[in-house]
């Protein structure tokens, strides 16, 4: 077993999933609470204005308790407020979102994650950053998308991070098939004591899909969210100076919008 840099075959299409279904069902929640909050408001409204026309003008309405009244009223009144704020401040987010998203699409990009692709077609090899917070020996175990164990072996491990490549020979020395496979490592030092070591993996972004919140991107097949981005390498960002143009515009509305509430 040798360890490479990494090999990534270029995606031959680029997409963007666009749904209402997430974000669907959290309007359409915050959008009910709204209705009813809102028909307590009428209601209460309604209540208050016939108490005033029906009043004993020999007995009126005391003061105190009308102003304890308005009071509550007012209440009223700023929470339907504040809850549409906030409905607007929701929906300005997951648009500033899915805008930060689109700028990775086209980029190599490297993300915190197990999976890597095995092409023997290409002679590219299943690869990954291994980093470990000091020297260590780890068992690796490499299985394939069906979860069979395709290989197990040891690796000597530096403080940093290093590249590791697996071939696609297996422990029994057959080659398995182009596929995804799965890496797992146990780390230990030279004391004995469990050390954890952390794996990622590089690719280019073919996809990005808006449907989940918050959005993921699409990186050899796997998805993966924003978050889990630790570095843009390369790529086609060149509208990368526009969209951090909208995403300033949509924090300072997002901002002003805050204050607010």
């Amino acid at each position: 077993m040798t360890t490479t840099s990494p090999t990534t075959a270029s995606p031959t299409s680029n997409s963007i999933t666009s749904s209402a279904g997430s974000s669907g069902s959290t309007a359409n929640t915050g959008n009910t609470g709204l209705s009813e909050l809102a028909d307590n408001f009428n209601s209460f409204l309604t209540l208050l204005t016939t108490q005033l026309q029906n009043q004993d003008p020999l007995d009126p309405l005391d003061t105190d308790q009308f102003t304890q009244q308005l009071v509550e009223f007012t209440g009223v009144q700023q929470q339907v407020d504040m809850n549409t704020n906030l409905q607007t401040l929701i929906s300005l987010q997951q648009t500033n979102e899915a805008t930060a998203a689109m700028q990775y699409l086209g980029a190599n990009v490297t993300v915190t994650g197990t999976a890597a692709a095995l092409s023997n077609a290409t002679n590219s090899p299943a690869s990954w950053s291994l980093n470990s917070p000091s020297p260590a020996t780890g068992t690796v175990t490499i299985t394939s998308a069906s979860g069979q164990t395709a290989y197990s072996g040891t690796v000597s491990l530096t403080a940093g991070s290093q590249n590791y490549a697996w071939n696609g020979q297996g422990s029994n020395g057959v080659t398995w098939p182009d596929g995804q496979y799965t890496l797992a490592i146990t780390a230990t030092n030279a004391s004995g004591q469990p050390v954890t070591v952390s794996t990622q993996v590089e690719g280019t972004v073919s996809g990005v899909n808006l449907s989940q919140n918050p959005p993921q991107l699409t990186v050899g097949g796997q998805s993966y969210p924003i978050s889990s981005v630790q570095s843009i390498n390369s790529g086609s960002l060149g509208g990368l100076s526009g969209l951090n143009s909208s995403i300033s515009n949509l924090n300072s509305s997002i901002t002003a919008l805050s204050q607010l509430l």
